[in-house]
């Protein structure tokens, strides 16, 4: 008869064996490049600031973002960018918001593609007067 302490062995060593090749199967430990998103920050004005319709807004992209992937939309109006050329550590990326858009709270959405084409998307929210 087989005694406890042999199944346990071998059941230890089947399933060590296995969990060592799950990582070579999907992501972390097998070739290829990493998904590395672009981020967003400094928005400016702030969130929830009150502005003008038509006023500038920017915010910077991180210096893995294509720039030609660059979008911004305010209630699904898509906004003509002003984008320079890269500087040493990001992008910096400005607009205006449409002037038809009076007493109302928008969001403005920036969506762009990373290395590997990873998409990524941030926004804020501003109050528009008038």
């Amino acid at each position: 008869m087989i005694s406890m302490r042999f199944l346990s062995v071998m059941l230890l060593t089947v399933s060590s064996s296995v969990f060592a090749y799950v990582p070579s199967m999907g992501g972390s430990g097998g070739g290829g490049s990493a998904c590395v998103k672009p981020k967003f920050s400094n928005f400016m004005p702030e969130e929830k600031a009150e502005v003008k319709p038509g006023a500038a807004f920017s915010f910077i992209a991180s210096p893995n973002t294509h720039l030609n992937s660059i979008k911004v939309e305010v209630k699904a109006i898509p906004v003509k960018l002003d984008i320079p050329t890269k500087d040493e550590k990001s992008y910096k990326i400005s607009g205006k918001l449409p002037e038809n858009l009076k007493n109302t709270f928008v969001r403005i959405v920036v969506t762009g593609q990373g290395s590997s084409q990873c998409k990524g998307s941030d926004g804020w929210l501003v109050k528009i007067t008038e």
